[in-house]
């Protein structure tokens, strides 16, 4: 192997990251109740669905495949799975509470004990094999019953939920989470806001009204939310959680630069802004102004806001987008979730994410130029077929050559001079896509035998990638 110059700090936290409604399964057992993952249906057409006004979450469960009831069974199978976290030397672990396993329905005055207990013993075992975990309180997993009946986010009684929530994790979980996160990449509210915010918009008219009102309530609860979170753990880290997608401008036409410099600003920085400076920016006003946006505040929001900021910021990176104020529908770059046109220097992963390790390197120095605050990679993977091969390997070499050239980057922002404390591979262990609900869309050094139609045995095998990435931890990525 090689050595490289990438030298990361002796504390670096090395790891994965997953979320509830994509691996745990078992969607009504433990006294669960339904979320919003739960009637989401697999296959590619799941994003069109968010994205569509009136979307109707009654859907008929005989026409559809639910992959998200059964993940893969981590709920049952979790010892075995952090055993082999541990055997890579994982040092932390990223999941998320699903909420309704907590509170069933969201708005109980009385939380779940069968979900609390659950998720006690998934902290005792990761304990046991001295791995940090990492805590996502909301990942696209708003309880159904707060969707239907309060219309998700765009209702203030949200904020008092999820404060409640919050508590309740907090107290029961003190001695055994340091790091939180209060929302999954916040700032897909506008492009994707079922996910979101757990409601879709009545028309493509109220789209952003409804988003960004939405937004203001969760700028609301995150405050809430580390206020409480540093009163009952004084040493918590709570952090926010930005999806960022370096922006460029299609060329040096000033107006495609001006173009990609408004993109960039609203989609990279507005929730950064809000959640880490503790105001809303004055770029915003014009933008709320020209847009119609008019957002619904209580007396004391902003003191809030101000006082609630977070401590660190982490961050989902998958690509970069590149931006034209006018294009062609040929110019569009269709495989990127966030827009923009097809970047001619970069190539895509089998479902069009384009791929730009050096655009890890800048955001990171963008965050970092911007803020001042520690940064912590929480996500960042490939999406890819694997193939088992007839004596059971499987070389998923791409994969490594992805996450090899994002870990390089990684090291030489680093060297930049950026405060970059954990990186944590998403979908360590295959799981079910968020965005396709597909299971053959892999990110994991740990192949699970699941199909897209939910057949499979379950069983886990190690990827060529797994003894790699052990390899990169107990080098501290500097033999990769």
């Amino acid at each position: 192997m090689n050595q490289t110059n990438n030298r990361f700090p002796e504390m670096f936290m090395w790891g994965g990251a997953t979320a509830a409604n994509q691996l745990e399964g078992a969607y009504l057992e433990g006294g669960k109740g339904l979320n919003l993952a739960d009637v989401l249906p697999g296959g590619s057409s799941r994003i069109k669905l968010l994205n569509k006004p009136g979307f109707n979450f009654e859907i008929d469960q005989l026409k559809y495949v639910y992959p998200n009831h059964d993940g893969i069974d981590f709920y049952h199978r979790y010892k075995e799975d952090i055993a082999l976290l541990s055997e890579m030397g994982f040092k932390v672990f990223r999941l998320s509470i699903a909420w309704s396993r907590i509170f069933p329905n969201g708005d109980e005055l009385e939380p779940n004990e069968e979900g609390l207990a659950f998720y006690e013993r998934v902290f005792d075992e990761l304990l046991k094999y001295d791995i940090e975990p990492i805590v996502t309180i909301a990942h696209y997993e708003t309880p159904l019953h707060l969707i239907k009946e309060y219309g998700g986010w765009r209702n203030r009684k949200l904020v008092y939920f999820f404060e409640r929530y919050a508590t309740v994790l907090f107290n029961r979980y003190k001695d055994k989470v340091k790091y939180w996160l209060t929302f999954n990449e916040i700032n897909s509210a506008t492009h994707m806001p079922l996910l979101g915010l757990g409601f879709s918009p009545d028309s493509e008219e109220t789209r952003l009204q409804d988003s960004f009102q939405g937004l203001h309530h969760q700028f609301v609860a995150s405050a809430k939310a580390v206020k409480l979170g540093h009163e009952i753990i004084p040493n918590a880290q709570i952090g926010c959680m930005l999806l960022y997608a370096t922006t460029y401008s299609y060329d040096s036409n000033p107006e495609n630069v001006m173009h990609a410099l408004e993109e960039a600003r609203i989609f990279n920085n507005f929730c950064g802004d809000v959640q880490v400076r503790g105001k809303y920016p004055s770029f915003i006003k014009r933008y709320f102004k020209e847009n119609n946006i008019s957002i619904e505040m209580e007396d004391g929001d902003l003191e809030l806001i101000k006082e609630g900021t977070v401590d660190f910021i982490s961050l989902s990176y998958y690509m970069s987008r590149t931006e034209k104020k006018s294009k062609t529908l040929e110019e569009a770059g269709e495989g990127n979730l966030i827009g923009g046109v097809k970047n001619p220097f970069l190539k895509s992963s089998d479902w069009g994410w384009e791929i730009d390790p050096i655009g890890l390197r800048i955001a990171l120095n963008e965050l970092y130029d911007r803020y001042q605050v520690p940064l912590f990679v929480v996500e960042n993977g490939l999406g890819a077929y694997d193939k088992v091969e007839d004596d059971g390997t499987i070389n998923d070499d791409y994969r490594i050559d992805y996450l090899r050239e994002h870990i390089k980057a990684m090291g030489e922002a680093i060297k930049d001079g950026v405060d970059l404390i954990g990186y944590t591979s998403w979908g360590c262990i295959d799981l079910v896509s968020a965005s396709t609900g597909q299971m053959s869309k892999r990110y994991g050094f740990i192949y699970v035998d699941k199909n897209d139609d939910g057949s499979g045995t379950l069983e886990r095998s190690k990827k060529k990638s797994f003894n790699w990435y052990k390899d990169v931890i107990e080098s501290n990525g500097n033999v990769i």
